[in-house]
């Protein structure tokens, strides 16, 4: 009888230590997108966040981390909305920069405010400026930045080194750009047609940047157009477009090594600078990438974008939310595998500045690169962050029309940004 007993208690005991464990048992979902967020070839999708998985559920053995896979980016913003509608939405995700002022704007995300003040093992200071306050709204923080992606200028060392002028240096003006420009623009088998150009897809916004020049008010309801920065900014387009003449420059003619400058982001660079990508894409002339020419009223400057993680404001588990968001951010191993792993930059000052970040982005021993570690951490430290308020895009791409024509002379200089700003502070208003 005792036996028995005691078998039944054994088993009374067992059943509720499996109970209790399921009750304790927690699951955390992550909402994320397939491919790089750089529009950039990706090989390992999932590696970064595996690997975070791994060592968050070892760290705390009583959460299990979900994903779903192949969301593709394109299809992303939908399946996350639908995923809030629905009162599903994941506990951690990634906010795509044109949806987070939305989702900020609406309660949908967590306010971070509380969590950053009373954690004593999280820092802001870690992070570049840019980067961090990219993840705020209204000044409030409510995301994370998990990776940061800037713009810097590719150099045809071939055909620089073919024309006697030297790679230009990280501290270069629009003067040394213009200069260069100026002289590798010719025609060079003598048929009366240039077929060698100075640069291929600078645009006014890049220059604009360069200069000092501020598009908006913060809070986006005023534009800054008629700054006499932003005038200055046109006539150096202007100024670089009427070496061309007539001719359009096309990408073919960059991608064949026709042209000597073109911008684009580090992740970009870090694609195609290194075997296979390189054979891939530029296999027929050696390049490398230097800060952006600085505007007389400016600096070698760019605007910098970052991935952003936030929490659900409805999560249960706000706790272990926030931890697995700063597994995600904020953890140096993480940040580590994104300069492994990622195209793009971590966001940790530590990691960029690290003997391991510069050995990663020197490809090649018997290279050179004119971009140091020194350089990319300088470049994220100068760089301005990207407006984000509502009407930004569409106020953006009315500008970009209207100084597309002042650029090719379809409209005059003459008082045009005055009329635009105030176009676009009517826009704005509304």
């Amino acid at each position: 009888m005792r036996k028995k007993i005691l078998a039944a208690t054994c088993v009374a005991v067992i059943i509720f230590a499996m109970m209790y464990q399921a009750r304790s048992q927690v699951t955390l979902t992550v909402g994320i997108f397939a491919g790089s967020n750089w529009n950039v070839p990706q090989g390992e999708t999932y590696a970064i966040i595996d690997e975070v998985r791994k060592n968050f559920e070892a760290e705390n053995p009583n959460v299990t981390v979900k994903y779903v896979s192949g969301i593709k980016k394109e299809d992303y913003s939908e399946w996350l909305a639908e995923k809030f509608i629905a009162g599903s939405e994941p506990d951690v995700f990634f906010v795509l920069a044109e949806d987070f002022n939305l989702y900020a704007s609406i309660g949908a995300l967590m306010n971070l405010e509380n969590l950053i003040a009373a954690d004593e093992s999280f820092s802001a200071d870690v992070y570049y400026p840019s980067a961090f306050n990219f993840g705020k709204y209204e000044n409030i923080s409510y995301a994370l930045p998990c990776e940061s992606n800037l713009t810097f200028m590719f150099v045809n060392k071939m055909l620089l080194a073919k024309e006697g002028i030297a790679l230009p240096k990280n501290n270069w003006t629009w003067k040394d750009f213009l200069d260069i420009c100026r002289k590798v623009t010719r025609d060079t088998d003598g048929d009366g047609i240039l077929d060698q150009f100075g640069c291929y897809d600078y645009s006014w916004q890049q220059a604009a940047i360069s200069n000092g020049v501020k598009f908006f008010r913060d809070d986006g309801r005023t534009s800054y157009f008629a700054d006499s920065r932003m005038e200055e900014s046109i006539k150096f387009l202007m100024e670089l477009r009427s070496l061309n003449g007539n001719f359009e420059v096309s990408p073919k003619d960059f991608d064949f090594g026709r042209v000597a400058f073109r911008p684009f982001t580090f992740a970009h660079y870090r694609t195609y600078k290194p075997y296979p990508w390189k054979i891939k894409k530029y296999s027929s002339f050696e390049w490398d990438c230097v800060k952006m020419p600085a505007g007389s009223s400016g600096g070698n400057i760019s605007a910098m974008d970052s991935l952003l993680v936030a929490i659900s404001s409805r999560t249960r588990n706000k706790d272990l939310a926030w931890a697995l968001l700063k597994k995600i951010c904020y953890d140096k191993t993480t940040q580590q595998l994104i300069l492994k792993k990622s195209q793009a930059l971590p966001v940790r000052r530590d990691v960029i500045t690290s003997v391991e970040a510069q050995e990663i982005f020197s490809w090649d021993s018997n290279e050179t690169a004119a971009i140091a570690t020194i350089d990319i951490s300088s470049a994220m430290d100068e760089a301005i962050m990207p407006f984000k308020f509502k009407n930004y895009n569409s106020a953006m791409l009315y500008a970009d029309t209207e100084i597309h024509k002042i650029i090719t002379g379809i409209v005059p200089l003459n008082n045009a940004l005055n009329k635009l700003q105030k176009e676009i502070n009517a826009q704005l208003q509304h």
